[in-house]
């Protein structure tokens, strides 16, 4: 029995909102995936009288088509939607029988309004906490339009064909039999990446804002929220909306709740602020701050917002090592998130670069599944909890090299080898890895600023603790500022202090 009965539990409210009867159209033969596949779709018909199944001929054995009795959704599932995926077939499941998907009307016109063919295969891990959010949105594009399909294929029950393409990371995803992206994306930034967006007439069209916020992570949404709350003609821009968060699996840290994930936790904070009549702007970022009577801010397209007040919270990404091989392997064995990548380097030689926290607790995770781990820190000391530390040690397959500085990632199409030097010798050492995990810390994301809006030597954006900075009107919040630490919670306080600084503000100039 594949599902559990909290699985159950979970799957048969659900099924009350499906609309119309849905047919699973199974793949199968008599290999042990197939019979997973009829196992899973047998379980789930069982639980509802609306679904049944037919055997079908698709592309890849084991797999299936969520249809409806009289037209072909394009949803495919390759491999059993379980882990992470478990909730993509639960909503793929109720909108084929017609339940309408939770995004905006406007986004809705747009993904009905593209003309060609889009074929899109997406190569996922059930332990990867991004994956869904690409699969989803996939999804729902194939259900408005008949023009789509998308294919989602569970990377190790197909292994011989992600090898084939030298997928390392996931999710990756292919459009028309070309790469088209690496990485978590949303729907909306997924929509812009084919080229329809709103338009710069739309946007400079827009009326100035109160308070415009820049950036979608905790930091961004709760100044949103506040500056709502005030009655104030609020906008909030982002490129990414969930912002850095939405990388991280467990929190036990958000006070009132002792667990939670990053994902489940973003999609929380965005359905309330959905409460406030806050204008979203998704999918598109500023490249110049100016201020004059109003602060301007120029986007990607051209466009120019304008705000009487402006909360910068733009966040943080993952930082570089900038070695000889790093750029030219992004994607294909280096990846930066041990969750949703491990799975595909099971049995495998892989490196992790860092010492602290991150990078020992994916030393851990990761000794689990590959065949050995070696680790690399630049200090002459791990810089990680001691308790973190000490469970490292017990582990046999991993190997700690500190006082090392990476200085090359090699290999032909994929990563191959990783070089160090011992600081203190000047050794040099070339191992033989097929996969490198970067996680030394993160970076603000600041650069775009450039010398408008001043900043410390990290590229932190400084602030007063009324989060104001430097010019007359612009606040800062979160990760991008010189914030002594970065936490999810310090993040969401920082944004409601940022809001309140810049209402402040507002009253005062009347």
């Amino acid at each position: 029995m594949l599902l559990d009965d909290e699985m159950k539990t979970k799957l048969s409210p659900y099924l009350e909102y499906i609309e119309q009867p849905v047919v699973l159209n199974i793949c199968v033969k008599n290999d042990e995936l197939s019979q997973q596949v009829r196992a899973f779709a047998q379980e789930i018909a069982a639980l509802s009288p609306k679904i049944s199944l037919n055997e079908v001929t698709l592309e890849r054995t084991g797999s299936f088509t969520i249809d409806t009795q009289t037209a072909k959704s394009g949803i495919t599932f390759a491999g059993l939607p379980l882990g992470h995926e478990f909730t993509s077939f639960i909503m793929a499941l109720l909108q084929v029988s017609g339940r309408k998907p939770k995004i905006d009307d406007k986004l809705i016109e747009q993904i009905k309004t593209i003309n060609q063919k889009l074929d899109f295969i997406s190569y996922v891990s059930l332990s990867c906490h991004n994956c869904p959010d690409v699969v989803q949105a996939l999804n729902i594009m194939a259900v408005l339009n008949p023009n789509i399909s998308h294919t989602m294929v569970e990377g190790s029950s197909f292994q011989s064909e992600v090898e084939a393409k030298n997928i390392m990371a996931v999710p990756t995803v292919y459009l028309n039999g070309s790469e088209f992206f690496g990485g978590r994306m949303s729907l909306e930034q997924i929509v812009a990446k084919l080229g329809i967006t709103s338009t710069a007439a739309d946007l400079n069209n827009k009326e100035p804002y109160d308070m415009l916020i820049v950036g979608g992570g905790p930091a961004g949404a709760a100044a949103a929220i506040y500056a709502a709350r005030k009655g104030i003609r609020t906008g909030l821009l982002s490129e990414t909306l969930g912002g850095q968060v939405l990388e991280t699996l467990a929190i036990e840290n958000i006070i009132g709740q002792k667990y939670t994930e990053g994902p489940k936790f973003m999609a929380e904070v965005f359905e309330h602020l959905k409460e406030y009549p806050i204008d979203i702007i998704p999918a598109i970022a500023a490249t110049k701050l100016s201020k004059g009577k109003l602060i301007e801010l120029t986007l990607t397209n051209g466009a120019i917002l304008k705000a009487k007040s402006l909360v910068l919270a733009t966040g943080a990404r993952w930082r570089n090592i900038n070695v000889k091989g790093e750029f030219d392997f992004k994607n294909k064995g280096i990846v930066h998130c041990p969750h949703c990548a491990g799975p595909l380097f099971t049995g495998k030689e892989i490196a992790v670069i860092g010492g602290g926290n991150s990078g020992v607790e994916a030393a851990i995770d990761l000794a689990g599944i590959v065949k050995q781990v070696t680790l690399i820190e630049f200090a002459p000391e791990l810089k990680a909890d001691k308790i973190l530390q000490e469970r490292l040690k017990t582990l046999a397959n991993v190997t700690v090299v500190t006082n090392a500085q990476t200085t090359e990632i090699g290999g032909k199409d994929t990563v191959a080898s990783l070089s160090y030097s011992d600081r203190a010798s000047g050794k040099q050492t070339t191992i033989n890895v097929q996969g490198v995990f970067i996680l030394v810390g993160l970076m603000p994301n600041t650069e775009w600023l450039a010398d408008s809006v001043k900043r410390n030597k990290f590229g932190e954006i400084e602030v007063d603790k009324h989060g104001a900075t430097n010019i007359p009107g612009v606040f800062a919040a979160g990760d991008c500022t010189d914030s002594a630490y970065k936490q999810i919670v310090i993040s969401l306080g920082s944004g409601a202090t940022a809001a309140l600084g810049a209402f402040d503000y507002l009253i005062r100039q009347g």
